[in-house]
């Protein structure tokens, strides 16, 4: 470690003298001497590089974006190339430079801070080793020296001998306990920060390089933390602890107002400004209405999370404009299909139910016996029109007979069956009886 943070004491000098000024500032409130002044000083100076480091995370948060808008891609990839994958990685290679994408983008800040923190950890190694450095001439040091964080020095470390942390005032048991709180709490700080970008985040549905890498990293970290954080001064402790809190407060502002499409931070997200949206009837800032812009653009390409939005605009009797505002509609009710395309007011067709065989053989029978009563109730209605055969009054037929009074009568049986209808089509004429 040692001969690392030797390769930058180039930025030293830099480091100490900044450093330097923070704890004249501090020195002036709690002392010169106590731990408050000196740790608070190593705070403002990780602060202070967080903040010179936020260009480099906006840029880091767009190559990340950039990386989710080429998913589509690389699923074809993985899937064209399945059973060859060396190909398949030349291919994933030669997309990141055509797009010019980069999956270790998100390494980048660490990689940015790492000379800053070799140069913290030599000025403090120096001043365990009782040598000035930078701009901490012999009165600092000895300042520096008396300073303790919770009954611990700053320059004293976990692996330290019972003399050395005695020549600075202070016993192995504290020292031992201080380190050990503080490297547990900076470890589970950097497992819960990949965690939640990696459970929050990301958007499961395709599996890419970088996801492997976030879940590498989920694990690696907490591990290098808690091995190499035996060998770190308490100063250094208290550097690397502060930059991982920041890191998890940077990184939960960003999955609350600015997460990643198609994960389930974005469906919160979305909820809650529809919400918002419908409650007011407007966007009413312009980040809202940057929001729902750029989902109106998208039209087709829009995720799950995304449709489901505009269609609870479109209950509320809302419509998204291609401005990024809101309008009323006419229509209440305006239901999205799959593909993104709104499906407006008029009905779908119903399909008819599919019927088994044998009610569809039911169904054939009841229908001729309609059929057949239909048509035997208009013959017997047509026949009821038409007058009928005139019968003589008299008992004897028009060629003789009997008479009435031994036949039937003409109100009797048959013409009450007649109007029973019992007789049914045309009557044949009786003929003549031949004597």
């Amino acid at each position: 470690m040692d001969t690392i943070a030797s390769l930058f004491s180039f930025i030293t000098t830099p480091v100490s003298w900044v450093i330097v000024q923070f704890h004249s500032l501090y020195g002036a409130i709690f002392g010169p001497d106590t731990g408050w002044a000196w740790g608070l000083s190593i705070v403002s100076l990780v602060i202070l590089i967080r903040i010179c480091l936020i260009p480099l995370f906006v840029k880091q948060i767009k190559a990340t974006r950039a990386m989710q808008t080429l998913q589509p891609e690389m699923k074809k990839i993985q899937e064209r190339y399945k059973n060859d994958k060396q190909r398949q990685s030349e291919e994933m290679m030669k997309l990141y430079k055509e797009t010019g994408t980069n999956p270790l983008s998100s390494c980048l800040p660490i990689l940015a801070q790492s000379p800053f923190f070799f140069a913290l950890y030599h000025v403090l190694n120096s001043i365990a080793s009782n040598d000035t450095i930078g701009v901490i001439n012999t009165r600092l040091l000895e300042s520096a020296q008396k300073a303790h964080i919770f009954g611990a020095p700053l320059a004293a470390k976990f692996t330290d001998s019972s003399s050395k942390v005695e020549s600075l005032g202070a016993t192995l048991t504290d020292v031992r306990v201080v380190t050990a709180i503080m490297i547990v709490l900076m470890s589970a700080s950097q497992f819960y920060t990949q965690r939640q970008l990696m459970t929050k985040n990301v958007d499961t549905t395709v599996k890419t390089p970088f996801m492997q890498q976030q879940k590498m990293l989920m694990y690696v970290f907490p591990v290098m933390f808690a091995v190499f954080g035996i060998n770190f001064p308490v100063g250094v402790l208290v550097y690397w602890l502060t930059t991982n809190v920041w890191t998890m407060g940077q990184q939960m502002y960003v999955i609350h107002q600015n997460p990643t499409p198609g994960s389930k931070a974005q469906a919160a997200f979305l909820e809650r400004l529809l919400k918002h949206v419908t409650h007011h009837g407007k966007t009413r800032s312009r980040r809202e209405r940057a929001v729902v812009k750029a989902i109106v653009v998208k039209g087709r390409d829009r995720n799950e999370h995304e449709r489901k939005f505009i269609n609870g605009l479109s209950k509320a009797g809302l419509a998204a404009q291609s401005d990024g505002t809101v309008a009323k509609s006419d229509v209440a009710t305006v239901a999205e299909t799959e593909d993104g395309t709104p499906a407006t007011g008029a009905p779908k067709r119903q399909q008819p139910k599919r019927q088994s065989k044998s009610q569809r053989q039911s169904g054939a029978t009841h229908g001729s016996a309609k059929e057949a009563g239909d048509s035997g109730a208009k013959t017997s209605l047509s026949k009821s029109d038409e007058p009928q055969d005139a019968k003589p009054a008299g008992g004897k037929s028009a060629t003789g007979g009997k008479a009435a009074s031994g036949g039937k009568s003409a109100s009797g049986g048959t013409r009450s069956k007649a109007q029973s209808g019992q007789r049914k089509g045309p009557q044949r004429p009786k003929s003549p009886s031949k004597k």
